[in-house]
């Protein structure tokens, strides 16, 4: 009990250790406030990776594509772990507004968008048609023709805000799109000065994925008429992906495998065929492979930031360090007086540490209400500066980032508390043993009394 008496009163009467209290409040609050913005940013951009692209891909990053797979979709339909199947077409194309010439090149995406829509969040990108993504290719003045969808940052400016200027319906706008059709052996399907396919198409909809990239660079093209534009079209039609969504119960990796063992099988079926070559170069991959390029990025910043805030920690163990020897080395008589009715090493080694964990525990109290309360406000105090000083900590014309993350995870917190009380605990080591092997012979003599 006079362990926790003693390190109650140290920790209240003695000044000083309001600094150990306060550096460890200003290291909990500020890796409390930077984890949980980064963890929401990167949380937030890998569902909305995932959402782009459904669970899993059967795909080749050759604009030739691979054949034979109406075949193998059927296979995946009989499975009994797949909910979902979209074939999709991939190329790159020239996009100009009929009648100017300009050119813009851009990426085409050519899906079914029903079928798109059960695997993926396509339907929900959508701003005209997102109630029924079926008409998603049918331009509300132009119904009979056959419509795109363009990605956001393509049709609309973003205002400082990070919304979209919306009219009551798209623009009437009809847009050319030539691409370069490939035969299967990757070379030119056409020939001469007519070497280009071009299709006019009628501007339907937006769509906002929220991923930056994609929305500034792709236009999505109903799948028939983009097999066409890209050549895939022929006696054995080719494709670009398959992408697939998996049951609620299939775990990710276990779902990929199965598909990755459907995918073997069914090329050695295919061995024979006359464009079984193309399937070798076919991957399957989770989402989280598959958009890899893209996810890795904000992983290593987060990375590099836990691993900064670490140091940081180190520091914190230093600060506590310093202070728990001055405290020790004005409490030696009391120290003595302890060793001196019995009390062993051991306590009060104890005895110290307790008063180390009181300072992290009381450290983190402080940092984690203030770290919650600053988060709790943290959009409203960026729409003040953004107001008086025009300052944003993300230009929202730049960064496709809605409100700042303020949802505090519960894991991360927990972590953070456990490294604050750690350190503490660390800190304190040394001057601890040093107390413990003080003498009281030493420590009470007259002269020093």
């Amino acid at each position: 009990m006079y362990k926790v008496i003693l390190a109650t009163r140290y920790l209240v009467k003695r000044q000083i250790a309001y600094f150990a209290v306060l550096a460890v409040a200003l290291y909990v609050f500020t890796v409390v406030v930077v984890m949980t913005v980064l963890t929401g940013l990167v949380t937030d951009f890998k569902q909305k990776n995932h959402s782009f692209v459904g669970d899993c891909v059967v795909g080749t990053e050759s604009l030739v594509g691979f054949a034979y797979y109406e075949d193998f979709m059927k296979i995946l339909e009989r499975s009994d772990f797949v909910e979902g199947i979209s074939p999709v077409i991939k190329s790159y194309a020239l996009v100009s507004p009929v009648e100017t010439e300009q050119n813009l090149g851009v990426e085409i995406m050519g899906i079914d968008v029903v079928k798109h829509s059960r695997v993926t969040g396509f339907g929900q990108t959508l701003y005209y048609r997102k109630d029924d993504a079926s008409k998603a290719f049918k331009p509300v003045y132009a119904p009979n023709l056959a419509g795109c969808v363009i990605g956001i940052d393509l049709a609309l400016q973003r205002d400082a805000k990070g919304g979209y200027p919306y009219g009551s319906g798209p623009t009437e706008m009809a847009l050319a799109i030539s691409c370069f059709p490939l035969t299967a052996k990757g070379a030119l399907a056409k020939v001469g000065a007519g070497m280009v396919n071009t299709q006019t198409f009628y501007y339907s909809d937006n769509s906002e994925s929220g991923l930056a990239r994609v929305d500034s660079s792709m236009v999505y093209l109903p799948f028939e008429q983009a097999q066409l534009l890209c050549g895939m079209a022929g006696a054995v039609k080719r494709v670009n992906a398959i992408h697939i969504k998996f049951r609620p119960n299939v775990r990710l990796e276990a779902g990929c495998e199965e598909v990755d063992s459907l995918w073997q099988s069914f090329g050695r079926e295919k061995a024979g065929e006359k464009q079984a070559y193309l399937l070798k170069n076919v991957t399957v991959q989770s989402w989280k492979d598959y958009r890899r390029g893209s996810i890795a990025a904000m992983e290593k910043e987060q990375t590099m930031l836990t691993a900064l805030f670490a140091l940081v920690g180190i520091t914190t163990v230093f600060i506590v360090f310093v202070v728990f020897y001055m405290i020790i080395s004005h409490k030696s008589k009391d120290i003595g007086i302890l060793k001196s009715i019995g009390v062993s090493n051991g306590n009060i080694i104890k005895l110290f540490s307790g008063f180390a964990f009181l300072v992290g525990i009381s450290g983190s109290a402080v940092g984690l209400f203030s770290g919650w309360l600053f988060l709790l406000k943290i959009n409203r105090i960026e729409d003040w500066l953004f107001a008086r000083f025009g300052f944003q900590l993300w230009d929202r014309t730049i960064y496709a980032i809605g409100d700042i993350p303020s949802q505090v995870d519960a894991k991360v917190l927990a972590v953070i508390v456990f490294s604050a009380i750690a350190a503490c605990l660390v800190g304190a080591l040394v001057p601890s043993w040093q107390a413990a092997k003080q003498k009281p012979v030493e420590t009470l003599q007259v002269s020093q009394l």
